[in-house]
């Protein structure tokens, strides 16, 4: 059983930072790609950063390219996403989410197979 656990979320000033951590167990993913997708209330979910778990792909939706960094921890399992700059339109539930299609940089939600419950993230003007 796959199981994905994200914290670190909660209230910052526009300008702060905040790290995500999302934990993940339940199989080896050395074959898998990770990723944060956000969904703010009234949207789409839409992809934010991933990484493959060897951690030669990586990428950003423009919206958070050079404020965002996704990194990996593979002694603890555990996928990050250290979030600077914040802006009020970054506040949305982030979830992580675990995609099979490892060879290349999945972008679709429908390509993930596992997700997190999600932590919530509310930038204040």
């Amino acid at each position: 059983q796959v199981q994905l656990v994200e914290s670190g979320g909660g209230l910052v000033q526009a300008g702060g930072s905040l790290r995500l951590s999302c934990a993940a167990s339940g199989r080896s993913f050395s074959r898998y790609y990770m990723g944060w997708f956000r969904q703010a209330p009234g949207k789409e979910r839409e992809f934010v950063a991933g990484i493959s778990w060897s951690g030669d792909l990586i990428s950003y939706s423009d919206s958070v390219k050079d404020r965002f960094t996704i990194s990996r921890d593979d002694a603890k399992g555990t996928v990050y996403c250290q979030m600077n700059s914040l802006k009020p339109e970054d506040t949305a539930v982030y979830f992580c989410a675990v995609s099979p299609k490892y060879w290349y940089v999945p972008m679709a939600s429908s390509e993930y197979h596992y997700w997190g419950q999600g932590t919530q993230v509310t930038v204040s003007s």
